[in-house]
């Protein structure tokens, strides 16, 4: 019997390619971004590990702003709580 793969995906903080079982999948909801863990949510997603580091350089680099297609500024307030909280 053939073995199923994982999607793979690439992280928007250190742009290394992954599983998407190791990712956390991100959404914009009224202009902030939101913490998808269980991949159900709509939308365009970005993958993320939840890490503090990735976090910070996805910041950094404006990822999520481009990965998202978003116009405008995105706020990251529950997925920084998501992360940080999560890494503590």
């Amino acid at each position: 019997m053939a073995e199923t793969s994982n999607p793979v995906r690439t992280c928007v903080g250190c742009r290394k390619k992954t599983s998407v079982d190791d990712l956390l999948r991100v959404v914009v909801v009224a202009g902030t971004l939101v913490p998808d863990p269980r991949r159900i949510l709509p939308g365009r997603g970005a993958s993320l590990h939840p890490t503090a580091e990735c976090l910070r350089a996805a910041e950094r680099r404006r990822a999520f702003q481009r990965a998202l297609r978003s116009s405008v500024p995105v706020e990251a307030g529950p997925l920084r709580e998501h992360v940080l909280g999560a890494s503590s």
